[in-house]
């Protein structure tokens, strides 16, 4: 009996070598999913996003003083809520791009608040050109403009708002 147990493990037949194979296969597929989307959803966290001083030494500070920081109802915008879309295939084009500004902190293009503050509206009218292209796509995810109250918009907000009514 020891010896058939000991060929069974050292010479596999080849349904048992092959389901090893499959099942081994699916596993490692599912722990490797799981790694690749906890770092998705760690590199969408505010904490990570500041925790390089370009972010939290300069846009950190002024987004904490806007409306999308502290509002009256007590809800919060995080960086991602505006910067990276919903669905896989948007959200991995933004983390391609983002991987522009680190380029920028590893190369000391922005490494300070004097050479951040030269490139700011570079990286401010990239952000631009993106939410036109998708019809700011990741600002909809939470403004509605058919919830709001026109009456009460900044100036300014009644022709994103007609565009918006259009195309619905």
């Amino acid at each position: 009996m020891f010896k058939r147990l000991w060929n069974f493990f050292w010479r596999p037949s080849l349904r048992w070598a092959g389901g090893l194979l499959v099942v081994g296969g699916g596993i490692g597929a599912l722990l490797m999913w799981a790694v690749f989307s906890r770092t998705l959803d760690y590199t969408n966290s505010t904490e990570f996003c500041v925790s390089c001083h370009e972010m939290g030494d300069n846009v950190y500070k002024e987004y904490q003083k806007t409306a999308h920081f502290r509002s009256n109802s007590g809800v919060r915008a995080e960086c991602a809520d505006c910067h990276v879309a919903k669905s896989l295939g948007p959200k991995l084009l933004a983390k391609v791009m983002a991987a522009k500004d680190l380029w920028g902190h590893i190369t000391g293009v922005i490494d300070t608040r004097e050479k951040f503050e030269n490139h700011r509206l570079a990286m401010a009218e990239s952000v631009w050109r993106k939410m036109e292209s998708t019809d700011s796509r990741e600002c909809r995810s939470c403004h509605v403009f058919t919830a709001m109250t026109i009456e009460n918009q900044k100036p300014g907000c009644e022709d994103a708002t007609h565009r918006s009514s259009q195309r619905q």
